[in-house]
């Protein structure tokens, strides 16, 4: 097998997420406007201790931010010139959870790049598993320069 076009290493060498937020385990595919990740959901993620004991089920906010990264990525990939800022969720519309996500689950995220104007870019992400959507959303995102900690 073919290693992944970004790995964990590069993943976190273009976001500035960490654990337990950084959603992205792998970049299988990256292109003009368009990006493939995947998520490997396990039972060790912490979220699953409070949600819900007994029955865990990925929180659906959690699934957002999965997309949320995905389409960061693939903002960077497109706009190099953009490395440094950062890249923030400022839009969700349209936002659909078709069937729970669990431990155990691959969930695959394939995102497009709808529109741009100026530092606002509208994202089109689908979340599946096995093939099947269990989530969707458009995310509109903007590029911010974070202000430094005093």
């Amino acid at each position: 097998m073919a290693d992944p076009p970004l790995g964990i290493d590069r993943i976190q060498g273009l976001l500035p997420h960490r654990y337990p937020m950084l959603m992205l385990d792998r970049v299988i595919e990256i292109g003009p406007e368009s990006i493939t990740a995947e998520k490997l959901v396990t039972v060790n993620e912490p979220f699953f201790e409070g949600h819900f004991p007994g029955r865990p089920i990925m929180p659906g906010v959690l699934i957002i931010e999965a997309m949320a990264q995905a389409g960061g990525l693939m903002i960077i990939h497109e706009r190099p010139e953009l490395r440094g800022r950062g890249v923030a969720i400022v839009g969700i519309e349209k936002a659909r959870f078709r069937r729970p996500v669990v431990p155990g689950d691959v969930l695959r995220i394939d995102a497009t790049m709808s529109r741009t104007r100026g530092d606002l870019v509208w994202i089109r992400a689908f979340a599946r598993v096995r093939g099947t959507t269990a989530a969707e959303a458009e995310l509109m995102a903007a590029f911010v320069d974070w202000e430094q900690p005093a």
